[in-house]
This record gives structure tokens, sequence and C-alpha cells, in this order.
């Protein structure tokens, strides 16, 4: 049981892979305090898939990242299952547009937009379960039920309203790992000040060498850097836990 008192059984693997992606890593972040989850930086929504009952809300400016998560929200588990197995260039199914966005990301995991056709690793067979196919497919079917209270808008951080919840806030990273995501981000210094005002739980993630926050050290966290190779991140902290 956690500190808001409900129970979990297992908790939602990701819905789909994202470039800086936090699911792994999320469990090791502070429990959320309060009933409503925001994360003004969706992306995948690595910390709210491990609180899937809680009242989340995603914001993103990505309209791909919106989309796909509209899809999952909105579409039953019975439409999922029909999407195809077998794919090999996404303009090639018969599937809507968001559909296609979640398949796409996961042809080849970890890219900050969804792939059009198979990366080498995938079509390499290595660790077929963690690209798209039957059990892919099957395990997003069996979760969509969990998320069907979310919402998600597609609105910059600085217009949601100021309410009291936890505040799970993943930007893009200052400096050259924050380079590899499609939605460029600079305005650390106006984000720091929007930061520091959230009502209720606040949790900022950055990377070693960060400074637009009094961050402090977290975790080395593991990421993939290529075929087979596995890299650390040295992730720092800002918290305030009221």
């Amino acid at each position: 049981m956690n500190l808001l008192g409900w129970k979990y059984s297992v908790r939602p693997n990701p819905f789909f892979c994202y470039f800086g992606g936090k699911w792994r890593a999320a469990e090791r972040y502070p429990l959320p305090i309060h009933q409503t989850i925001i994360e003004p930086f969706a992306g995948a929504a690595g910390y709210s898939v491990h609180y899937p009952e809680l009242d989340v809300m995603l914001y993103d400016i990505d309209p791909i990242i919106c989309g796909v998560w509209e899809y999952l929200i909105h579409t039953s588990a019975e439409e999922i299952r029909k999407l195809p197995i077998e794919v090999d260039h996404i303009d090639n199914i018969n599937v809507s547009q968001e559909a296609k966005w979640l398949i796409g990301f996961w042809l080849n995991k970890a890219s900050s937009s969804p792939r059009l056709a198979p990366s080498s690793w995938m079509k390499g067979g290595t660790r077929p379960n963690s690209h798209w196919g039957e059990v892919i497919r099957e395990r997003i079917a069996s979760q969509v039920c969990a998320i069907k209270h979310w919402k998600i808008s597609c609105k910059s951080y600085e217009e949601i309203d100021n309410e009291k919840a936890t505040w799970f806030i993943d930007p893009p990273y200052a400096g050259k790992s924050g380079k590899g995501y499609k939605c460029k981000f600079d305005a650390y210094e106006e984000l720091a000040q929007w930061c520091q005002t959230r009502q209720g739980q606040v949790i900022v993630c950055e990377q070693a060498g960060a400074n637009w926050l009094p961050f402090e050290p977290f975790a080395k966290i593991s990421s993939m850097s290529g075929y087979g190779r596995k890299s650390y991140s040295e992730e720092v902290i800002w918290k305030n836990l009221g």
C-alpha cells in the first residue's frame, strides 16, 4: 500500500517507449502524496504509469505524443487486438494515424518520434518481445482499461493551471542530452521559476551538470546507447515535498 492508501497488484508496463523515458527509474523517485499526478512534459509518462489508479493529467506540445495518448485512453482493448502484427512499413497498414504512431514507437525503441519501418534490432530478432508484435499488442490491450480516467492536453507547461498535486516534471535535459528531442527547449530560467511556484509535491528531473535549479545527486540510471550496449546517465533531482 502506498502513501495514498490505494492498492495495486501489477504495475503496467510502458504503453510505448520514448526517448528519455522514466519508466525503469520511476520506482526510485518519491511516491506521489496527492490524488492527482500532473506531467507537464508527458512523453511516455513513465512515472504516472506506475500509479494508474490516480487521477493523471498529461500535457505535451508534441501533437504526436498527444495523439497516441488520446488513442490509448479512448480505444478499447478489442480494437487494439485488431491492430496488425506484421508491419514492414507504416504506410502499408490500414489503421488510424494515431495507431500508426503507436506502432511506430515500437518499431525502434526509445525514439523521439515514431518510425516508419522496423529497426535493425527488430528485424534482427534482438529481444523480439521488446518490439511490436503479438506480445506487445496484447500487453497494451490488457492495460488500457487502467487509464480510461486519464486526461491528455496539447498544451505548453506555462498554460497549465496551478493546482495542488504531485507534479512530475521531466523536461528535455539541458545540454547535449536534450538535443535528441523532437521539440526543442531552452527556456530553463523561466521553467525554474515556474517549478518553484507549483502547489503541492514537485519532482524535477535532470542530468548531472544542470544548474537551472539547485539539483541534488539522485541515481545512476542505465539506458541503451547502441546495438547491445548499455550506458548510464547520472541523474539529479530537485524536489519540494509539500
